[in-house]
């Protein structure tokens, strides 16, 4: 969901668009070849729980050849084996859940993920009607401007980071760069640093020309795109109602402009026509679809019936609160019946690939995400079972029952039995107990590269915060 075209002064406008900036200049590689690494590039002080010398998971697994029950084996940050039997030599521990890779969310605005859902009070034909409203202000921006003037930096991301987190996610889209700074994050953002690399971008509004206000921003990102230096670019684009006429011109503008590429992530298309899906399938393009949110504002969605038919590579995302679902489980529901609603049902196998292998195409990140294989970063979740078919069993899944989240072998959230079994050290004092729906469990925030205000900012400390200054945050726990 696009921010607000908005007073040049508030205080998200000038952080967000600072580090559209930043984004131009990337930190630079190391002299050697360009690598990328499975684990997190963390820094001496970085820190996060870390699983003993070799654990193995065992029970359904998610692989690229389909589901089969089976174990997971996890060392050094990276997925060492995939058996059919209970390795040796490994701290074992077998549940009766689903293991699959970490699920993606591409399109969002964390720093406002501290709401509780906003309910329009209309439905609006673009994404600038409903940013120039009132009661949008009173209740979405205005609070926003006050958090982001009172609280330190990061502490809304790192909020939202859990959320993502106890949800099964383990990337996320949309986070400003001043909130991220040039380094890697407790949840990947995958249009931050990713692997210690910087190799995506993201823009909300599209410039007039290449030398009118933000034109020369947009330039930079296409010649990094031509140098090959940017995988992928995010856009939000034709965010509307099909028959609103500002809407259905911005995928024209985007070509005049030349910025539709193989790198080119268009999020939303809500009035893109078949034919305008079929160029950006033509080009290279992928698209990233939020439902809930279209929904919500707009009273209509994408035509992804079309996409999917003309073969452009559709992802998910849950995008923000105010208007979004609240985990991307939710919005995986809700694309299901949509895409009922436009005769063109998925199965439940295609529907968890949007949000794991084939979101990781989209994001330009399939080499190194979205897959459970050997060699690969451990970002692994494990969900109770509530079906026989795994693919089936994730579709039905909610936030309530994800029990284990790994982040390059890290453990970061899972049931507090579960953490005492394959921790280094059960009793790492980042590890933080919380009840999630009822169930203990444990959290651990501590892996953190850019210090905000609390260099471990537990969840209890950053509630505290935000409520000091918000009472009305949304809880994590709904």
């Amino acid at each position: 969901m696009p921010r607000g075209r908005a007073r040049a002064d508030d205080a998200f406008t000038r952080a967000y668009l600072a580090g559209i900036r930043d984004s131009m200049t990337p930190a630079p590689e190391p002299a050697e070849a360009r690598v990328r690494r499975a684990g997190r590039v963390a820094a001496p002080s970085a820190a996060a729980t870390a699983v003993g010398t070799t654990v193995a998971l065992g029970g359904q697994v998610i692989t690229p050849e389909g589901a089969r029950k089976g174990w997971v084996s996890i060392a050094d940050g990276t997925i060492s084996a995939i058996t059919s039997t209970k390795p040796r030599g490994a701290q074992a521990l077998a549940t009766d859940g689903v293991m699959l890779p970490g699920m993606l969310d591409l399109h969002g605005h964390p720093e406002f993920n501290v709401f509780a859902p906003w309910e329009p009070p209309q439905s609006y034909v673009n994404r600038y009607a409903w940013r120039a409203s009132k009661p949008y202000h009173d209740l979405v921006r205005d609070p926003q401007d006050k958090l982001l003037g009172q609280l330190p930096s990061g502490t809304q991301l790192r909020y939202a980071e859990i959320r993502a987190l106890v949800g099964g996610v383990t990337g996320i889209q949309g986070a400003s760069l001043v909130t991220q700074g040039t380094h890697e994050s407790m949840v990947r953002n995958v249009d931050g640093v990713v692997f210690g690399e910087h190799r995506a971008r993201a823009m909300i509004d599209l410039p007039s020309s290449l030398t009118s206000r933000g034109g020369p921003d947009l330039k930079k990102i296409l010649d990094g795109i031509t140098a090959g230096e940017v995988d992928a670019f995010y856009v939000h684009l034709a965010e509307g109602q099909r028959d609103n006429v500002r809407s259905q011109e911005e995928f024209p503008h985007l070509v005049e402009l030349g910025a539709l590429t193989a790198s080119t992530v268009i999020i939303h298309g809500t009035a893109m026509s078949r034919d305008q899906l079929g160029d950006a399938k033509d080009a290279g393009a992928r698209l990233v679809w939020s439902p809930q949110s279209n929904l919500r504002l707009y009273d209509e969605t994408t035509d992804v019936a079309s996409a999917l038919d003309v073969g452009l590579p559709v992802a998910l995302g849950a995008d923000w609160l105010p208007s979004g679902s609240m985990s991307l489980l939710a919005e995986l529901k809700v694309a299901r019946e949509q895409l009922l609603v436009q005769a063109r049902p998925l199965t439940a196998e295609q529907l968890v690939t949007m949000v794991t292998s084939g979101a990781a195409e989209v994001a330009g990140l399939g080499d190194e995400l979205g897959r459970l294989e050997v060699g690969r970063a451990a970002d692994v979740v494990v969900m109770a079972r509530q079906d026989a078919d795994a693919h089936e069993s994730v579709c039905s899944s909610t936030p309530a029952d994800v029990e284990l989240v790994m982040i390059g072998g890290d453990l970061l959230y899972g049931r507090q039995d579960w953490v005492r079994t394959l921790a280094a050290d059960p009793q790492d004092p980042d590890l933080e107990p919380v009840l999630a729906w009822g169930r203990p469990m444990y959290l651990d925030t501590s892996y953190e590269l850019h210090p905000s205000g609390d260099p471990t900012p537990r969840l209890s400390s950053l509630r505290r915060s935000l409520t000091s200054v918000y009472p009305q945050v949304g809880p994590i726990w709904a």
